[in-house]
């Protein structure tokens, strides 16, 4: 009789801090030979908890790795019109390597135009149809920070995905579209078989079944059970959903996407929520940071 599989934590908060060491000697190297410092703005508008949450944990991980960081807030009740200058004000200032513009928006401001406003060069979140366009064909780009922080952990750990089967559960231009076209892609990580499934699939347990790899990126807490997953599985969890909690200080704590009781002693890899693709998302936010100050995508 087969045993559990013991499963392996992917640690993404280990392989971030080792990243940020990697990244930290580097900006101290350029500082001594004199070169200019990556300089990341990102702009706040309102006051959302979770914004919060990510924008401070940014501007810290700048502050650690050497990093300028800007922090630019608006109120809830800024214009568009207001946003696209500040916009159009970072594309034009020569220091300014790197910036992000915080979503969610308030619903008076469309984030498309937002987004298409940034100059992709300075695009380091990745969102720009222009990078998403050089990523789809294979090109270099600023690659969005969560899928990137992904194939890192799966490079890092020398995690086999040629040819093996990939479930993407969740069809977001964030997550799950960048996952899955990076996933195919003709590279490692890549090459791989894959599978988006949505709302709308039918026999949905049937594909995770034959998966070996399954990314589940729904924001939908404990969604995939024990029931859905092969033996010795690759299980990426994306999901960060704030549940209420009478054990935590705070009152809730963050749950992610899979049962992890349940999966994780069929899987061969996991990763925790939290601990696992968080870490990873921030960190590959500043290795963009990085690359725009060498300007080692765009000349």
């Amino acid at each position: 009789m087969e045993e559990q599989h013991t499963y392996r934590l992917l640690d993404g908060k280990a392989t971030a801090a080792q990243m940020k060491q990697e990244m930290a000697e580097e900006v101290a190297q350029i500082k001594a030979n004199g070169g200019k410092v990556p300089h990341l703005a990102a702009i706040l508008v309102g006051h959302d908890g979770g914004s919060e949450t990510y924008v401070a944990s940014k501007v810290r991980t700048c502050q650690e790795i050497g990093f300028k960081s800007s922090l630019i807030r608006y109120e809830e009740d800024v214009t568009e019109e207001e946003l696209l200058r500040k916009v159009d004000e970072l594309n034009n200032d020569p220091d300014v390597d790197g910036f992000i513009v915080q979503l969610p928006l308030p619903k008076h401001i469309s984030e498309q135009k937002v987004i298409e406003a940034i100059d992709y060069r300075k695009d380091v979140d990745g969102f720009h149809p222009i990078n998403v366009g050089r990523m789809s064909i294979g090109l270099p780009c600023f690659v969005s920070a969560t899928p990137a922080g992904i194939l890192e952990l799966l490079k890092r750990y020398e995690i086999e995905t040629r040819g093996k089967h990939c479930v993407v559960l969740g069809r977001s231009n964030i997550v799950g579209k960048p996952m899955a076209t990076l996933m195919m892609q003709k590279a490692y990580p890549g090459d791989c078989t894959v599978t988006v499934c949505h709302s709308r699939s039918r026999n949905l347990k049937e594909m995770c079944l034959s998966a070996d790899i399954i990314i589940v990126a729904l924001g939908v807490p404990e969604f995939l059970k024990g029931d859905m997953v092969k033996e010795g599985a690759v299980v990426i969890d994306v999901g960060t959903t704030r549940m209420p909690s009478s054990h935590t200080k705070s009152g809730f704590k963050l749950t992610g996407d899979v049962l992890f009781s349940e999966v994780a002693p069929k899987c061969s890899y996991i990763t925790p929520v939290p601990g696992g693709v968080g870490p990873m998302t921030i960190i590959s936010l500043m290795r963009n940071t990085l690359l725009a100050g060498k300007k080692a995508i765009y000349k």
